[in-house]
């Protein structure tokens, strides 16, 4: 399954998430810090999505309430329940 996340109150501008059985298969990011986020990916890609969005979750950028971390949590998190509605 795949699905597309707008984020907010970030430099990046969509992920598109591929999960099967709720383990990430691919993420294309979209905008943001190029280097920062190509590291990301290499690290979360074929790890459980529950297990990357407690990892993740609640990571902030200087002074926002933020991250493209914290919200590619909440884009897994999404991707998750769409994927478990599916079945």
């Amino acid at each position: 399954m795949t699905m597309t996340y707008t984020p907010r109150g970030v430099c990046s501008r969509r992920y598109d998430i591929t999960l099967e059985d709720g383990v990430i298969k691919d993420i294309e990011i979209y905008g943001g810090c190029n280097g920062n986020l190509s590291g990301i990916k290499r690290l979360i890609v074929g790890r459980k999505a529950e297990e990357v969005i407690s990892l993740l979750r609640g990571t902030t950028c200087g002074p926002r309430p933020t991250s493209c971390p914290d919200q590619i949590s909440l884009a897994l998190e999404k991707a998750l329940e769409m994927e478990k509605a599916a079945v």
